[in-house]
């Protein structure tokens, strides 16, 4: 891939990444993300051929291929990605990558950590529930501008501008900005309804998220949480599941299992602690949960963070 010359600076592609080993590692389904020079990203031009077997990280991951083809495969569905378009790969998330026999992508990571504790944020948390594949067709609103916002974020890393962690960030705020209006603007968000009432259902949605954001530890009942919005349990069921894209029972878990991870991580909570304080009723319940969700026990989970703690990198 040869670097390029943007407004006068030349772009290195390489040299910036002298402190990256140059391989994805990938254990026991888990990757450890080497972020670069003690930052929270690290973008790099990526041509290996080798794949990857299922596998998860922290990290929020986006791919832009550049000559030939990428595959990402979550569950039962895989997602071809061409040159031109772009996939995001939300963290935690489960995934394959089949690389073609030759080729070349971008692929940025990113500590989403701080932005994810912002309060708005908690819009875009069901946005982020599944990757995005973003071409011209399925995102025909806003496709140029993330596109953009993405190039703007690898031209700032690979100038090696004094500001550009700070700036890149400012641009990832941007870029999810564009999806999250592109969500709540989606004509077919809530077909069938009448347009007054469709920012009504958004704005009592929104109340929500952020409700079940602050009580997700709580025994949040269905019905009660219906109630509450104004609508039947079966009305604001399918409701909740065209705005988020989960059941109502499906997100609270997968609110819940995302908090877990960050209490894993402190060594001075048991496992029983961390199931209790995410608001799981039982810890063979979390155990049983936390096992379909990542793919590994708390305990493997928790074993393997401090594994990276201890190696050095706060991160993974």
């Amino acid at each position: 891939m040869a670097d390029l010359e943007i407004n006068g600076n030349f772009l290195d592609f390489y040299g910036i990444n002298h402190d990256f080993p140059g391989i994805r590692d990938v254990q026991d389904s888990q990757e450890t993300v080497s972020f670069h020079n003690n930052t929270t990203i690290r973008i790099w031009p990526n041509t290996q051929t080798d794949s990857f077997e299922a596998h998860w990280h922290a990290a929020l991951e986006i791919i832009m291929p550049v000559e030939n083809y990428y595959d990402v495969r979550t569950g039962d569905t895989t997602y071809h990605v061409q040159p031109g378009e772009i996939i995001v790969i939300p963290p935690g998330e489960l995934h394959e990558l089949l690389a073609p026999d030759s080729g070349s992508r971008f692929i940025f990571m990113f500590d989403i950590s701080m932005i994810a504790r912002l309060k708005s944020f908690v819009g875009i948390q069901s946005i982020l529930s599944q990757p995005l594949y973003v071409t011209k067709d399925t995102y025909p609103q806003i496709y140029e501008d993330v596109y953009r916002l993405l190039i703007q974020m690898r031209n700032e890393y690979f100038n090696k501008n004094e500001y550009a962690e700070l700036t890149i960030f400012a641009l990832l705020l941007h870029f999810f900005t564009k999806f999250g209006y592109n969500h709540i603007n989606a004509s077919n968000l809530f077909p069938n309804v009448r347009l007054y009432k469709q920012k009504e259902y958004i704005q009592k949605f929104n109340n929500l998220m952020e409700y079940i954001d602050d009580h997700y530890m709580e025994d949040l009942n269905l019905e009660e949480i219906a109630e509450s919005t104004g609508f039947s349990k079966y009305h604001f069921s399918r409701l909740f599941k065209q705005y988020t894209g989960f059941t109502f029972c499906d997100y609270l878990c997968h609110r819940r299992i995302k908090v877990a991870e960050e209490l894993l991580a402190r060594p001075d909570l048991s496992i029983t602690e961390v199931a209790l304080q995410a608001g799981f009723p039982s810890i063979s319940t979390f155990n049983r949960l936390f096992k379909q969700y990542k793919n590994c026990t708390p305990s493997d989970y928790r074993s393997r963070n401090t594994k990276t703690l201890l190696d050095g990198n706060p991160y993974s």
